[in-house]
């Protein structure tokens, strides 16, 4: 197929946007791989995707069991920490935990237990296959009857007191990347933070000593080789009694670590009775007075009934949308973000395994997508789900029967309404604009079934458990 180098084009903003000037459209050879690919091929296709960004991911939520597991128990990759877990229930007379297995500390934590209290505990690194495997199931909504309150309720308290070590956190961002890349994604936006992070001996770590290995990590040369470009978001919980006090602690951070941290995301359950957004109104109001250009994507309408949170949630100043499941019962709102201003991130594992929307053929992304309001694809916690990106263009393209130009202008505008500093942004669109020219041409003949046969995508779980491939 003939083509030509992308043209920029500049939009009022300033910022240039890559236009695909091309003799003939990759619409219809798009449509024909549609018709005429097995699951499989089209699975390839779509993991070979030049893809944009995730903009909502929470780090905690994205490490894969199995490989969290690997780095857990590798001395090297926790710098000489080491964890335990729960496999027992003694119901020892002076224990405060949750009963639930599964549930991990580190070995200073051990170590103060009572001699009851620790019989309760495995070394993790001396689980045996089957304990191992029950562990890794722990931390996946891999069945039925794993929803939102195993979610929400059990599966933080499992994880522990993993995502307190920064060795291993940080180690686990530079595997996040390699993952990411293998997928063909260019960019990251994650909710992190560094003020819960601890040392080996459980005391806290000064939140610039954290934020100084983040660099440390984003710095290491296999990091470098992903090509990925990361960025942070601060995170609140909505429904926290102190969640005021949080904000203006996050706009703070942010303000002072700009390079990194990009802008402030709103977390936790918004069926909580506190969870509602305008209780906060004021303080962002206030935090607006004292900062400037500090952007705000937030958690709104992660819910499964009709409400106006969607509209609230904007009033807050968010220009990103996360979830915005119930937006569809707010017609006037769903005609604001018309207007181009806002865009949805779209999480539709997650919605699905969470019970949202427990049917996906009635989500309401391709509404959003096609009445002009823009969206992304996104992972939100894909270490629960055990899935991967292109798990998520797999299900809107198999469902929503998505054209070529709507998968690219979803890849465009996760960039385009990404928080990244804008000289970055630029380079991040024209790079993405030159990738799909490539994959076009590539893919753009009949030989694309025998070039698609050397693509080597990696399986994941859900993948194995919902799309029912050949061999799987």
């Amino acid at each position: 197929m003939a083509a030509r180098k992308p043209t920029l084009l500049c939009i009022a903003a300033g910022l240039c946007l890559a236009a695909f000037v091309r003799a003939e459209s990759f619409d219809a050879q798009f449509e024909t791989i549609q018709k005429t690919a097995t699951r499989e091929q089209l699975y390839a296709f779509l993991w070979a995707l030049p893809k944009g960004g995730d903009l909502h991911n929470h780090l905690g939520g994205a490490f894969l069991a199995g490989q969290l597991y690997d780095a857990a128990i590798d001395p090297k990759r926790t710098n000489g920490n080491e964890f335990y877990t729960r496999t027992l229930i003694n119901n020892c007379p002076d224990s405060t935990e949750p009963l639930i297995l599964y549930r991990n500390i580190q070995r200073s934590t051990y170590e103060k237990l009572s001699d009851c209290r620790k019989k309760e505990y495995q070394k993790l690194a001396g689980l045996s296959a089957r304990a191992k495997a029950d562990w890794i199931s722990s931390l996946v909504l891999d069945r039925e009857g794993k929803g939102r309150n195993e979610f929400f309720e059990v599966r933080g308290e499992r994880v522990g007191e993993l995502t307190n070590d920064p060795w291993l956190v940080t180690d686990m961002l530079v595997q996040t990347m390699k993952n990411y890349s293998a997928e063909g994604l260019r960019y990251l936006e994650t909710q992190a933070g560094a003020a819960a992070f601890r040392d080996h001996d459980g005391r806290p770590i000064d939140p610039e000593r954290g934020v100084a290995m983040y660099r440390e990590a984003l710095a290491r040369p296999d990091a470098k080789a992903t090509g990925m470009t990361v960025r942070f978001l601060r995170t609140i919980i909505r429904f926290s009694p102190d969640a005021p006090e949080m904000i203006e602690q996050a706009y703070q951070f942010v303000a002072a670590h700009r390079d990194l941290w990009v802008g402030i995301n709103m977390a936790g359950r918004e069926d909580n009775g506190k969870g509602y957004p305008l209780r906060l109104l004021e303080t962002f109001r206030k935090m607006r007075r004292t900062y400037s250009n500090i952007p705000l994507s937030l958690h709104g309408g992660e819910l499964d009934q009709p409400g106006p949170e969607v509209r609230q949630t904007l009033l807050l100043g968010a220009t990103r949308i996360g979830h915005g499941i119930n937006l569809i019962t707010d017609p006037d709102t769903m005609l604001l973000m018309q207007n181009g201003r806002y865009l949805v991130e779209i999480n539709l594992i997650s919605n699905r395994l969470l019970e949202y929307v427990p049917d996906l053929s009635k989500h309401p992304f391709p509404e959003y997508l096609r009445t002009g309001i823009p969206v992304c694809l996104n992972q939100d916690d894909p270490g629960a789900w055990d899935s991967n990106i292109t798990d998520e263009y797999f299900t809107a393209v198999t469902l929503f029967h998505l054209t070529w130009s709507e998968i690219v202008q979803m890849g465009r505008d996760s960039l385009r309404y990404s928080f990244v500093e804008p000289a970055v942004k630029k380079r991040l669109l024209e790079e993405y604009a030159e990738a799909v020219a490539q994959f076009g041409r590539k893919y753009g003949d009949g030989s694309w079934a025998q070039k698609l046969a050397g693509v080597r995508p990696e399986f994941s779980g859900y993948a194995a458990r919902n799309f029912a491939f050949r061999g799987q």
